[in-house]
């Protein structure tokens, strides 16, 4: 068998499992086989993409082993596990959060907390973010562990600029929007708001199945219909990883999720007070890194249509707050589906020592 690794994608025909062949590909991770698990009663999101001359599909009743696999990533929903990858992740005895004194042969990354969200008395998941543990001092590596959650977009953003801000500067207090795109919701929401957006232009009657309200030309604070949890059940989400993944080395901000009017790519407007008021030009040096680029005053805003495809946050200039001096406006786009997925891919990256071919 040709050197590399045996990586397994689950839901590989959504949005973000799409995204994560590419990342792959991109960045010439090495692999010696790619498999893809589907849904064995849901019709694929997207057809997949054969990106890779390693790639196979997982037909039902196929047997696939542990032993088969190096890194398996999570890019599915719980209740869309097809029964092929439910009995790898029974028999690596998956079914929660574990540690041991060396990492298992199979490592699972969840972009969606598939596996890892917290249930009665299991701690909650590892959590990841890559580039901000090799730039922040001090932050530890990865233990040794079977499972390991890869921070959702919105956590990612928001813990880079806070932690970023932090390492020289000291936030006494931060509140935060989170504008989400469609693309959150899967193809579903895309099509949506794409057939709300044509429709109203032509005065027709707008479906609501997804978003239970008009969407387009619109900005909503909650859902409604049979989806109405799910833009508070995100939020809840959000807050349960921020908090877990800045640990107290910065204030937990304050923050709400809006639904906005975009096909994809989120925005964050974040405002941080500091202990003391401190010059625009010194804050955008503090968050500028990898990953994290800030615009100059000569250059424009950056938008969510903008940011569609890059793998960087993108942020504005620094501005002051006008009736508060040691108060900053922060502006940031990312691609959301973007981001996840280098995430975890560098995630993946990171192990690559302890998981030599």
């Amino acid at each position: 068998m040709k050197q590399g690794y045996r990586v397994g994608i689950a839901g590989a025909s959504s949005l973000l499992g799409q995204e994560l062949l590419r990342v792959l590909k991109e960045r010439a991770f090495p692999l010696s086989r790619l498999l893809t698990f589907e849904s064995d009663d849901q019709e694929p999101d997207l057809p997949v993409v054969d990106l890779s001359e390693h790639l196979e599909s997982v037909v039902a009743g196929e047997d696939v082993s542990p032993a088969d696999l190096d890194f398996v990533f999570l890019a599915a929903r719980r209740e869309q596990m097809p029964s092929s990858l439910r009995r790898v992740l029974e028999a690596c005895r998956l079914t929660g959060t574990s540690s041991t004194s060396s990492v298992p042969r199979c490592v699972v990354i969840d972009l969606g907390e598939a596996l890892t969200e917290p249930s009665g008395d299991a701690p909650a998941a590892v959590m990841s973010i890559p580039f901000l543990e090799r730039s922040l001092p001090g932050t530890p590596g990865l233990p040794p562990a079977r499972i390991i959650a890869s921070a959702y977009p919105a956590v990612i953003v928001l813990s880079g600029l806070l932690l970023r801000l932090a390492k020289r500067f000291t936030p006494r207090n931060a509140v935060a929007s989170v504008l989400s795109p469609a693309s959150e919701l899967g193809p579903r929401g895309i099509e949506e708001l794409q057939k709300q957006t044509v429709n109203l232009l032509s005065f027709q009657k707008i479906p609501r199945n997804v978003f239970g309200a008009q969407l387009a030309f619109n900005l909503l604070a909650q859902l409604g219909g049979k989806h109405a949890a799910e833009l508070a059940d995100l939020e809840h989400r959000l807050r349960r990883q921020l908090r877990q993944y800045l640990a107290n080395r910065v204030p937990m901000p304050a923050f709400r999720v809006f639904q906005a009017p975009v096909f994809y790519s989120l925005a964050v407007s974040l405002y941080v007070e500091t202990e003391e008021p401190q010059p625009p030009e010194a804050l955008a040096m503090a968050l500028a890194g990898e990953h994290i680029h800030v615009r100059r005053r000569s250059e424009p805003s950056p938008s969510q249509v903008e940011a569609a495809g890059s793998s960087d946050i993108l942020v504005d200039t620094i501005a002051v707050d006008a009736d508060h001096p040691a108060g900053i406006w922060i502006w940031a786009a990312v691609d959301n589906i973007r981001l996840a997925a280098v995430n975890a891919v560098e995630i993946a990256e990171s192990l690559r020592d302890r998981l030599r071919p």
